[in-house]
């Protein structure tokens, strides 16, 4: 997925318009995630309308004050608007955790051919291999709203990290999203140690027990017999 976007500028539609440009911060913010990429522009009526389903929609799957464990997902905006302040204009409309390339950046056409762009808006639904899940999900989010999330995330066989333990939410930043499952693996084969020592430590100790009562019952037999000689020879 985070080949889509290498040697690129994403940016954030946050108030500092923060510049995503590093192989290490696209990787981190593609990775493992279904990818929306929004086709729009301001001065289309169908886009304005659907923009307050779109934020929405994306809002109640990645947004704390509505979900315990923000979703697998990333929204990029590509702007087919004709000028910057038409792109500026849009934006200020869309959630703040959107990202989108620069009105200048010529990839933006590329993406619109790769992806046979007819119309606007769509929106593209990639998997994290980037291979297409809906070539058009306006419709989907229109008519099924965040459940449609649910049958791209089993389609595309996303691991959650809300399968993580509480436990398992220090420094998860260091996790990847099989973490769990590799820790509950281990957890088992831990556990099978530690049945195999106990058992074998059980062992030894009645091993022990046992030699301990041969030898106490060994040397009780010596001690009758030496007083039975001492009792003969007075």
């Amino acid at each position: 997925m985070a080949d889509l976007f290498l040697n690129r500028v994403l940016v954030e539609n946050n108030w500092d318009q923060d510049e995503l440009n590093t192989e290490r911060e696209i990787t981190g913010i593609l990775e493992n995630r279904i990818l929306m990429l929004f086709f729009a522009s301001a001065e289309c009526g169908r886009c304005q309308d659907f923009l307050p389903l779109l934020n929405d929609f994306f809002k109640r799957l990645k947004d704390p004050a509505y979900i315990e464990y923000p979703k697998l997902l990333t929204l990029v905006y590509i702007s087919l608007d004709q000028s910057e302040a038409q792109q500026e204009r849009f934006l200020k409309d869309l959630h703040k955790k959107v990202l989108f390339l620069t009105f200048d950046d010529p990839y933006k056409k590329e993406l619109q051919v790769k992806f046979k762009v007819k119309e606007v808006p769509t929106v593209v639904v990639l998997r994290p291999d980037c291979s297409v899940l809906s070539s058009n999900a306006v419709q989907d989010i229109r008519h099924l709203g965040c459940d449609c999330f649910r049958d791209w995330q089993e389609s595309a066989e996303l691991i959650e990290r809300s399968f993580m333990l509480n436990e398992e939410f220090d420094n998860l930043n260091l996790r990847s999203a099989t973490d769990p499952v590799r820790r509950l693996k281990y957890r088992t084969e831990d556990d099978k140690r530690k049945k195999r020592w106990w058992k074998f430590w059980g062992k030894d100790r009645d091993k022990s027990e046992e030699e301990d009562q041969l030898n106490d019952a060994t040397l009780d037999r010596k001690g009758k017999e030496e007083d039975k000689g001492t009792w003969r020879r007075r």
